[in-house]
């Protein structure tokens, strides 16, 4: 990100630096442990509004297991409000967080402020999923947690979600770890019996992959604030089991110990990247691995994007962005 710092607005430039100055002076200890009570601390948390809309958008939370912590937020845009047989339906998007499986929550202003901006801006319900954390909760909680959520919906969807939500244009994202989950949610939708969500596309927006090698973009761009090699490093050692290393499939999704997905009936993705983000490389081998796989896939690349350039709507590619998931969603529901 450093070349073009310059040109961005002040805001997302002093995030950056109070990010990276945080995260591994502060949150990350020296040896290796997570500072858990800190983060969470700093972390801003949100409330539900269910009864007053927010920009168009009423939220509320729902709750699958306490022992887990397993719950989502639900955003719905209420200006679809037509009770009549021709109400207009609109697409259903499970969303996974990022942050490396280690931090934040569904309830994090960040990500409670972008699921907001999907929801109006879209439009699409969102089912905004809390999953477990690392380095306390290791892989594969998180993909349990995840699929939990849809199977919940699958068998639940008249208790929670309003009428004008379309399970049979449903669509699994998430950025960054989310991405990742999005993903393997997909992979697990394959592999199960849906009774009534139909998976129409999986939209991964600068997804988190790695592997044991050193690709070029994560060299050339080693000092980024948001995700530098040695923190995703630690990520890694913080999620993927006991013993393993970053050629788990989890994170090397088509690497040496990879699931063939060829005969599978994957569904259409979306790979968003950008070219100021070290793990743009990974990002291009999981695109060009669904390609030889066979599946329906798309690229679409922002030159002058940083990680996590989602979660800051001042940025210009925020609404280029926003343009492509919609073209891409409708595209797929008009089949």
């Amino acid at each position: 990100m450093s070349q073009n710092s310059a040109d961005l607005p002040w805001k997302v430039r002093l995030f950056a630096s109070l990010f990276s100055f945080t995260f591994k002076v502060m949150i990350r200890r020296s040896d290796g442990s997570l500072n858990r009570l800190l983060l969470n601390f700093l972390d801003y948390k949100t409330s539900p509004s269910p009864d007053k809309p927010i920009d168009g958008v009423t939220t509320t939370d729902f709750t699958i297991d306490e022992d887990r912590s397993l719950w989502f937020r639900l955003y719905n845009p209420v200006f679809r409000t037509s009770t009549t047989d021709n109400e207009v339906k609109i697409p259903v998007i499970f969303y996974f967080h990022g942050s490396g499986f280690i931090c934040l929550a569904a309830n994090s202003k960040l990500f409670d402020d972008l699921c907001y901006r999907l929801a109006r801006l879209l439009p699409a319900v969102i089912i905004s999923v809390n999953y477990r954390l690392a380095p306390e909760h290791r892989y594969p909680c998180q993909y349990e947690d995840g699929f939990d959520v849809i199977k919940f919906i699958d068998k639940s969807y008249f208790e929670v979600l309003p009428n004008h939500a379309n399970l049979k244009h449903s669509f699994v994202a998430g950025d960054s770890a989310g991405g990742n989950l999005a993903h393997y949610m997909a992979l697990k939708a394959c592999k199960s019996e849906l009774s009534n969500i139909k998976l129409t596309g999986v939209i991964a927006v600068q997804p988190f992959f790695g592997g044991e090698e050193r690709t070029g973009s994560e060299i050339k761009l080693s000092r980024d604030p948001f995700v530098p090699m040695d923190t995703t490093d630690w990520m890694w050692r913080s999620f993927l089991p006991e013993g393993s290393n970053r050629d788990h499939q989890a994170s090397n999704v088509f690497g040496p110990n990879s699931v063939d997905i060829s005969e599978l009936k994957f569904p259409a993705v979306l790979v968003i990247i950008g070219g100021l983000d070290p793990l743009q490389d990974w990002q291009k081998r999981y695109y060009e691995g669904l390609k030889k796989s066979g599946k329906e896939v798309y690229l679409v690349e922002y030159v002058n994007a940083f990680h996590s350039f989602y979660l800051f709507p001042c940025v210009p590619e925020f609404s280029l962005f926003i343009k492509e998931v919609k073209d891409f969603m409708q595209k797929q529901m008009s089949r």
